[in-house]
């Protein structure tokens, strides 16, 4: 049961009394995602209880950054690590990469300005499961997870 947070560990042990105290990878990555997307679809300033939970508006991203010597790209990549490894303890060793799309494309539906990161880490729980997520932030600053 471990592998959730604390209300849907409420909520699971009316449902399945019998899992208690049994580790499943799946639901802990199926549990991971869900509050991936929580965290990185908030920004900064929405959650009374802290500040800096979520991340900053990507969309002012380019509209200030290009004018300093910052990536913005690199900057979303090291404000999505850091509010991983904030508010998500269970997974470790947390990497964001930024995915370059391929020159000549050929896909109608990927819009030319959606970025995609790659981030992969590792789950805390005994058998270290790796984890590979792929996100894509939308021209509105939305964030989809595709595990």
């Amino acid at each position: 049961m471990r592998e959730e947070r604390l209300l849907e560990r409420l909520r699971a042990w009316e449902k399945e009394p019998a899992r208690r105290g049994k580790e499943d990878p799946r639901r802990i990555i199926d549990s991971v995602v869900r509050h991936l997307q929580r965290i990185l679809n908030t920004k900064h300033g929405n959650v009374p209880i802290a500040d800096d939970y979520g991340t900053p508006d990507f969309t002012d991203f380019f509209l200030t950054l290009p004018k300093t010597e910052l990536n913005p790209k690199r900057e979303i990549e090291k404000a999505i690590r850091l509010a991983i490894q904030k508010y998500e303890p269970r997974l470790q060793g947390v990497r964001v990469s930024l995915l370059d799309q391929e020159e000549g494309e050929a896909d109608l539906h990927t819009d030319p300005l959606t970025i995609r990161f790659q981030i992969t880490g590792r789950l805390v729980m005994e058998s270290k499961t790796q984890v590979f997520l792929e996100t894509i932030v939308d021209n509105e600053g939305k964030i989809n997870i595709v595990g």
